[in-house]
């Protein structure tokens, strides 16, 4: 029966692509947790977040997906001090009746791209500004990148269009982050709208999507000779982050 049951769940929209159900069943039955249960919470519009709390008695936490990684915000009774000064919130931790939100994105980010990149003080471009950019650029900022935000509805001054993109800015640019969702599976075929012309070896492009594994943003990359990475690793790592502040 459920109520004997721990539940943890993913909070998204069309979210039946999503590895992270898959993952933690895994986990959990290599642990032997035989009463532990991840859900997928399909949510319309974040509104249904209060009676799905109602729904469910025995929830301990939540992972939080495209687009809710900042309208969750309200619903929280507090917030990490990294998910405040980010921005967003991917992760939730249920403890006396008590709603923290946390990022574990920006730890799964930092991670992962310490495995494709040495030298930081470079030049990068965020494509994108949900609440997965926020995070990217939080931890891109912290290691001392100079960053540039790239949005079809730029916000402020230290944001840029796409028909910004010029040959000059992308030749001067080490690292292309993707945080759109364009290229996500089943839509597989979209890509960000950049000129990918101009990319050439010394080019990194890091991908936050890994359903496909190789988008056609990456595939565009690897023909041009830039080197790739999608963002499996970013999910493993940020999902064990999750596992640990669940447990502590």
């Amino acid at each position: 029966m459920e109520a004997q049951k721990k539940i943890y769940g993913l909070i998204g929209k069309n979210i039946s692509y999503s590895f992270s159900k898959t993952y933690f069943t895994q986990k959990f039955k290599d642990l032997n947790l035989d009463n532990y249960q991840y859900l997928n919470f399909d949510l319309k519009d974040i509104s249904e977040f209060r009676n799905l709390l109602k729904l469910h008695k025995n929830i301990k936490g939540f992972n939080i997906t495209i687009p809710y990684k900042q309208d969750i915000m309200p619903f929280l009774d507090g917030l990490s001090e990294e998910a405040q000064k980010i921005g967003a919130v991917n992760t939730i931790k249920i403890e006396n009746g008590k709603l923290i939100g946390y990022n574990t994105d920006a730890y799964g980010f930092e991670q992962t791209l310490k495995l494709v990149i040495t030298k930081t003080d470079e030049k990068a471009l965020i494509l994108g500004w949900g609440g997965a950019s926020k995070a990217v650029k939080f931890v891109l900022t912290k290691l001392g990148f100079d960053v540039v935000v790239v949005s079809r509805t730029p916000t402020n001054e230290a944001f840029i269009t796409y028909n910004q993109l010029t040959k000059s800015l992308i030749e001067q640019t080490k690292l292309i982050v993707n945080c759109t969702p364009l290229g996500t599976f089943p839509r597989i075929d979209d890509c960000p709208d950049i000129p990918y012309q101009y990319l050439n070896n010394t080019h990194i492009l890091f991908d936050l999507i890994y359903n496909p594994p190789e988008t056609k943003f990456l595939q565009y990359g690897k023909k041009c000779g830039s080197k790739i990475k999608n963002g499996f690793d970013m999910l493993k790592f940020q999902a064990e982050k999750s596992w640990k502040i669940w447990n502590a």
